[in-house]
């Protein structure tokens, strides 16, 4: 199908975007919004960058369509979200400063929330009479992103074995369909994103239209729900299950959604109910594992080590209620706060959205934060309420990912911020002015430059980021590993990611000791803090190297039994002395004290 025929003038208004604009606006939602959470390729050591970087270019190239295309009105436009995306801003560009994150890090977080707000103001100013085919065009993306996962599910739960892992990611876990993402709530949310677009697409009438009447449009989205649904049980995810029932009571409550279409919401948990069945019956004869079944039976409707990680956290805001970590450090400051009772995995957030600004921040700041993403949230959905089912469509767009965020935090990931910020503002659209139905935008060239520039530098941050693939994966012919970190430390964007490699493979001495503070920003692991005690050791700070070897017992992780074990070897032999690592130390320190 080609993109002219996906979305013809005679689908929208006469004020319908040009068509040489279309297809820029729509190439940035192919590659943001479908393409983005389907790239299964990636490159050591991150697993997403590829999928954050594609989101990003298909933002870009979406704000130029629009900009250009005479969608949009000009302004800013005030909200709670993106006041609250401002303030954000400002701490993280203050961190280098306050705290000493690495400016890798600050710039990161800079550009996700930049990138955000810019999504968030982009919608907003989308002009009245053009919201809903921008919506269309937003939905049938979407929609092309979860048949196509739904594809990826089926092969990796019932032909695993076609999974190559560079178009269609190995799942890792048991029973369980992880999509191209390889995290199987993040599938959940997409497949839930998917649902909520296939019911626009249906009570906008698109689908009707495409289909030739009302009743294929009908069956249609059945279909679309049942897939969708089915491979979320895939999942095994208990927050999709959740979205399930936020879906059927959506159906239940909104009386203005076309009767035909509430009966498909409410339909969900009857397919829900019926893929199960379907799956324990094929599980039954084929004895392959069926992950969801497992999970909730196994965990109940709670995770253990999520439970933990928050009550961890709620402690970490105990001891430090004004300040928090300083934003970036929560994983840094609680990796070296004292938790006898902490999960074993290295968490490097607290799961949930509001406690994550909270202990980051600290109180008076991250409750500022809060109220205003309240307010601007609040806003959004009133205007949800008393709106047209457009809007309340993109509201539940934010309420499903809203959903996700007090278990996941899936808006640290690109492929999910982005979108979501898009919906938000598409449901403030044309609503805090008065706009005549003919109203058109204006064309806005500087924001299309904007824009651009924002697409085309993203072929500049993947020439940035092979300098810490080749570390990692060194091509034939590549520099020496020295050679090679010192290039990965240059980076602007991903030096910590050298400093790791420093912090590990340098004998133990002050320049490891270093990388180890830098790179322990980042995220710490049974690797790095091995690394981390022995260079604290070699440089005679050794009672906070045995400091750093009580938080390491603490994650009872096997990969250090071997050089934990050396105690229990000494000990049998009597010797006077002991490695520095069999030793307790005389006083607890502060996470700051370490950085």
């Amino acid at each position: 199908m080609t993109l002219s025929a996906m979305a013809p003038a005679a689908d929208f208004p006469a004020t319908a975007m040009e068509p040489h604009r279309q297809f820029l606006t729509l190439l940035g939602l192919l590659l943001g919004v479908t393409l983005a959470p389907l790239i299964a390729y990636n490159q050591t050591p991150s697993a997403t960058l590829y999928n954050q970087l594609t989101a990003f270019a298909g933002l870009g190239l979406l704000v130029a369509g629009l900009a250009w295309g005479r969608s949009l009105r000009a302004g800013w436009r005030n909200d709670g979200v993106s006041l609250s995306l401002l303030l954000m801003t400002a701490v993280a560009l203050a961190a280098p400063f306050t705290h000493g994150l690495p400016w890798s890090m600050s710039l990161t977080s800079i550009a996700m929330l930049l990138g955000a707000l810019l999504a968030v103001q982009t919608g907003r100013a989308v002009v009245a009479n053009q919201r809903d085919q921008v919506l269309t065009l937003f939905c049938i993306a979407l929609v092309g992103a979860g048949v196509l996962s739904v594809i990826v599910s089926f092969v990796q739960m019932f032909f695993p074995s076609l999974a190559d892992g560079t178009f269609i990611a190995r799942s890792g876990l048991v029973g369980r369909a992880v999509g191209n993402m390889r995290q199987p709530n993040h599938l959940a949310s997409l497949l839930m994103w998917a649902c909520v677009a296939s019911v626009w697409l249906a009570q906008g009438g698109w689908l009707a239209r495409r289909l030739g009447g009302a009743l294929r449009g009908t069956v249609a989205l059945h279909v679309l729900l049942f897939l969708f649904v089915f491979c979320v049980l895939l999942s095994a995810s208990r927050t999709g299950m959740i979205g399930v029932a936020m879906l059927a009571l959506w159906g239940a409550v909104d009386a203005r959604l076309a009767p035909r279409v509430r009966i498909a919401l409410g339909s969900t948990l009857i397919m829900f109910a019926i893929g199960w069945g379907l799956l324990e019956a094929y599980t039954a004869l084929s004895h392959h594992a069926f992950g969801a079944q497992s999970r909730v039976s196994e965990e109940g409707a709670g995770s253990p080590s999520r439970i933990a990680i928050v009550k961890n956290a709620i402690g970490l805001l105990e001891r430090y209620p004004l300040t928090g970590s300083g934003w970036g450090d929560f994983n840094f400051a609680w990796t070296m706060t004292p938790f006898p009772d902490r999960p074993v995995a290295f968490f490097d957030h607290t799961h949930n959205l509001e406690l994550q600004l909270l202990v980051e921040m600290g109180l008076p700041l991250g409750l500022l934060t809060l109220a205003l993403l309240a307010v601007g949230l609040w806003k959004g959905f009133a205007r949800a309420v008393r709106g047209s089912a457009a809007t309340r469509c993109a509201a539940m767009l934010v309420a499903m990912i809203g959903l996700h965020s007090q278990f996941e935090y899936p808006l640290w990931y690109a492929y999910f911020l982005l979108p979501a910020a898009l919906a938000y503002g598409l449901c403030l659209a044309g609503g805090d002015v008065a706009e005549p139905t003919s109203a058109t935008g204006q064309r806005r060239p500087w924001l299309a430059a904007l824009g651009l520039v924002v697409a085309a530098a993203v072929p500049l941050v993947v020439i940035d980021y092979l300098r810490i693939v080749h570390i990692y994966a060194p091509p034939a012919g590549a520099a020496s590993l020295d050679d090679r970190i010192a290039a990965g430390q240059r980076s602007p964007l991903f030096a910590l990611q050298a400093d790791y490699a420093e912090a590990t493979v340098q004998p133990p001495g002050a320049v490891a000791l270093a990388a180890a503070r830098q790179t322990g920003h980042h995220l710490i692991d049974t690797r790095l803090l091995m690394a981390w005690a022995k260079s604290l050791n070699a440089v005679g700070e050794t009672d906070k190297a045995r400091y750093l070897v009580q938080r390491l017992r603490e994650f009872r992780n096997v990969a250090s039994e071997e050089w934990l074990n050396e105690c229990d070897e000494v000990a049998q032999l009597g010797a006077a002395a002991k490695p520095f690592q069999c030793e307790a130390p005389k006083r607890e320190y502060s996470f700051r004290e370490l950085r």
